[in-house]
This record gives C-alpha cells, structure tokens and sequence, in this order.
C-alpha cells in the first residue's frame, strides 16, 4: 500500500522516503493527526522563508562533474538484494528514485539517462518521460524504453514490476537506501561502480564530502550556557490529513545534529520513523523550531495554518513561529546536494551567524 505522490512520506526524493512497504505508510494510514513542515521563524520569519526559497531554485539544479566519464564495461556487481548483476552498457539508463538520479546526473552522464521516478524534481530531468504512477514503478513504461540498465533501491517497488524488469533480461541493481549522511559516499561509490565510472565517483565523493565538511565547519559554537536548539522533524499533507512526528529512524537527526542542533523527536524517545502528532508527544519533543519540507508547508496553508494544528502553538517553535522549511526533492536524498541542504539548514536555525567550530 502507497501513498499517491503528493502523500507519500518524507525521504531520498521528492518528499520520499519510499521506506518500505510498512513503516511510515502504515502509520500514516493509521494516524489522524499532523507532521509539520517548517521554515525559519519569530522575528526572523521573513528572511528565513527568503532564503529558504532561494536554496531551493539551487537545489532544483545539478552540478555535474565537470568531465564527461566514459564508462569502462562491463563489470558485474552485486544488488542490496543478493542478486549479481552484469551491466555491459550505460548507454539508456533508468534510475527509479529522485536520489539516484540525482547521482547519475551529477556524474555526468544525464545525457544517457532515457527516464526518471516522479520524485526526480531537478531542472535537467524535468523533460524525461515519467516511468511510475504515483510511487509505484510501470514495467511497461520502464521497458518500452528499451534501457540498457535499470537503478532501484531496496524501496522500490512493486517488487512484481521489479520481478517483470529482470525477467525480461535487463541489468537491474538494486542500492540500500541513505538514511543519515554517513551514507552519501556509499550510495555514490555503487552508483559509479554499476555504471562503469569509478574514478568519476571517487572524484564526486570527495568533492561530496569536502563541501559537507565546510558546512559543518560554518556551524555557530553555542554562546556560553546556550544550548543547542531543539527540532522537530514534521511531516505532513494537509490534504491527505497525515500528520507524523518524526522519531529517531525519520532519516532526519544526523542532518540536524551535523546543524549544529538537537532532534527533539529523538530526544524525546521517539524510536520509530514517524508517529502521529498530538498535543502530548509535542510537549516532550518541546521544540524551539520545527524542520518542515516545502510542499508540506503549503498543503496546510503556511505558518499560519502550521501553528493551529493541535499542539503546534503551544511549543517553544510555535510561540516564536519558528520554522524551518527545506525544499522536498532534496531534504533526505543524501547525495550530492547534501551540502545545499545542510547549508540552507544551518543558515535558517542560525541566522545570526556566531563563531565558527
């Protein structure tokens, strides 16, 4: 069971995380309260919502490496799933979420690239024809592309659309999904390794990491006797009434911790992925800003609507309308633009800049 497009849960994509077949979706589909998507607030509340649209017209780009890879094939690697998989071409390439496009262009080889997944919200694949209805992958559509490789990670689904590729005789591999920033040179170096294009990944993942490792360099030390802010990670489709409360598995706290703040969901105790909104769980989390994606936001009618969910108005974030909202395409993917995101992240809970670690 799925949520259509515009519902899904947060994740590696355009407000994905496809995390699962359980999870998220089970409890979303079972719970009747909010999950907040928030932008910088108080007094600082216009800046904030300034420069979180700015990040994300940057964010719908991709900075691709700036020579064009030649991938050396074949070369046979083993899926997330157990399979072994030989790749003999690159030359039509399907990734099936937005996070893997997101690699595969910035490589370098967007070119080759012949379709994308809905959550593939970035300006130079916004032509490609959409191979999945709402977040469920079509076979059919995959195959009348004729590819010549196909990328899925372990939430990719349905598994009998996968099944369908493969049986047709296409190289499929299949990646662990990135749930913290640890993962962001793993999921780069599959990606190059399936594709034929090592080099070009060590050259990413070093690029990656030494743009993430500024950022966090940037990170404001406490003022003595401060503590770092608490956030909480709000998920939620207004329309679709799902409104989730992200715990320690959201995919959410390494982003917050490396901004130099304290998941509050976490904190709080919250074990699971997300779990349903209400007055009490919020009160413990006591947030002093809630982290929203974009999209979310709207579908609740901004801040305005945000604080009037039960609870919202009576935390620390609420009172100061302090939220912080991050584009949905590019929150939890975990890859290239990680850096963009973490940057915007900081520059929202810290506008006042401070010292640097």
């Amino acid at each position: 069971m799925r949520f259509h497009q515009d519902f899904a849960p947060p994740g590696r994509g355009a407000g994905q995380p496809r995390r699962g077949r359980t999870g998220v979706l089970t409890a979303a589909v079972s719970l009747a309260t909010a999950l907040l998507l928030a932008g910088c607030g108080g007094t600082g509340a216009t800046a904030a919502k300034t420069a979180g649209a700015e990040a994300s017209t940057a964010a719908d780009q991709i900075e691709p490496l700036a020579a064009t890879p030649a991938p050396r094939l074949p070369v046979t690697v083993e899926s997330a799933d157990g399979k072994r998989t030989t790749i003999t071409s690159a030359d039509r390439i399907v990734p099936l979420t937005g996070s893997l496009s997101e690699i595969v262009f910035t490589l370098g080889l967007g070119e080759q690239v012949v379709a994308r997944d809905i959550t593939a919200t970035f300006e130079q694949a916004a032509k490609l024809p959409v191979v999945t209805r709402a977040h469920d992958v079509s076979a059919e559509s995959v195959l009348s592309l004729r590819p010549t490789v196909v990328l899925a990670d372990t939430t990719t689904g349905p598994a009998e659309a996968i099944g369908q590729i493969r049986d047709a005789g296409i190289p499929l591999v299949v990646v662990e999904p990135a749930k913290e920033l640890a993962d962001v040179g793993r999921r780069i170096d599959t990606v190059a390794a399936a594709l034929g294009v090592q080099k070009s990944g060590d050259a990413l993942r070093k690029r990656t990491q030494d743009r993430i490792d500024a950022v966090r360099k940037s990170v404001p030390v406490p003022a003595d006797g401060a503590e770092k802010p608490r956030v909480a990670f709000l998920y939620l489709r207004g329309s679709a009434s799902v409104y989730l409360l992200g715990g320690r598995e959201s995919g959410a706290s390494s982003l917050l911790e490396a901004a130099g703040a304290v998941d509050a969901g976490k904190a709080s105790g919250l074990k699971k992925d997300f779990t349903a909104i209400t007055s009490e769980a919020l009160a413990k989390a006591a947030p002093d800003a809630i982290l929203v994606m974009a999209k979310g936001l709207d579908s609740v009618g901004g801040v305005d609507g945000l604080v009037k969910i039960p609870g919202v108005a009576e935390t620390p974030a609420g009172l100061d309308r302090r939220i912080v909202s991050i584009d949905d395409g590019v929150l939890l993917n975990y890859g290239p633009r990680t850096d963009r995101v973490l940057s915007d992240l900081v520059a929202q809970l810290h506008p006042e800049g401070g010292a640097a670690k």
